[in-house]
């Protein structure tokens, strides 16, 4: 039996996502969120990205760390949490070998003092272990024709997200704003990250998201999202 070779970690990725809760679901979906790919170890060399800006979109392989077991059947978010599919048939995390596929749009590429590559549309949790990087091949890569099941379409409409006096106070400073973190609030929260078997609930809950150094504070109220506090982390 050919033994199998173990993955190596080739570059971890910051984004502005510290915790599983409120990441996008997908890629893109969140355009301000912009993310670095640092390239580690062996492979923190400028010829191993050498031609990589001819390209506008790259393919990140990574690894689910924040996960450790699999499930052969899984609740997709998209059919409301309530019905099971094989986990083969979703994108869930929860996978035998812990591996994920994510389409990012390349915008800046830096060699010194190290290897970074920046990038827009990440749907990954900070400090994400990348475990391969390929180009997007557009004429291989984008099928026009095909069928995507239940994600045929994409993600309903988006909320309206509404902030409080005492958040837009925060917005407003000097230091969030150069942040744009309102911007990466509005899109993060329109797109209603709450679990899906949590919508059909009539009681209001509070739920909170942490993005870049911030925490956020927030509810759902009559298909609006309602931003109650937004504070900065404490050291």
């Amino acid at each position: 039996m050919k033994s199998q070779q173990q993955l190596t970690q080739i570059a971890v990725i910051r984004t502005p996502f510290p915790e599983k809760f409120s990441v996008p679901r997908q890629p893109g979906l969140v355009p301000s969120a912009l993310a670095q790919v640092e390239l580690v170890g062996d492979y923190q060399h400028a010829q191993a990205i050498e031609g990589i800006e001819q390209f506008s979109h790259l393919w990140l392989t990574f690894e689910f760390h924040q996960h450790d077991t699999w499930q052969e059947r899984v609740r997709p978010p998209r059919l409301g949490g309530n019905q099971q599919l094989g986990v083969f048939a979703t994108r869930s995390p929860f996978r035998p070998n812990q591996l994920g596929l994510s389409v990012v749009e390349l915008i800046a590429v830096q060699t010194e003092p190290n290897v970074v590559l920046t990038v827009r549309g990440a749907d990954l949790v900070d400090k994400t272990p990348i475990v391969d990087i390929k180009p997007y091949i557009p004429y291989v890569d984008s099928i026009t024709d095909a069928r995507a099941g239940f994600a045929q379409e994409k993600p309903e409409s988006r909320m309206k997200v509404q902030f409080s006096d005492a958040a837009e106070a925060v917005l407003k400073s000097a230091h969030s704003s150069s942040s744009g973190l309102r911007t990466l609030a509005t899109e993060v929260l329109s797109q209603d990250p709450r679990p899906a078997y949590h919508k059909a609930q009539s009681p209001q809950r509070t739920y909170g998201t942490a993005l870049l150094n911030y925490n956020i504070r927030w509810y759902v109220q009559q298909n609006t999202v309602f931003v109650e506090e937004i504070s900065l982390k404490q050291p």
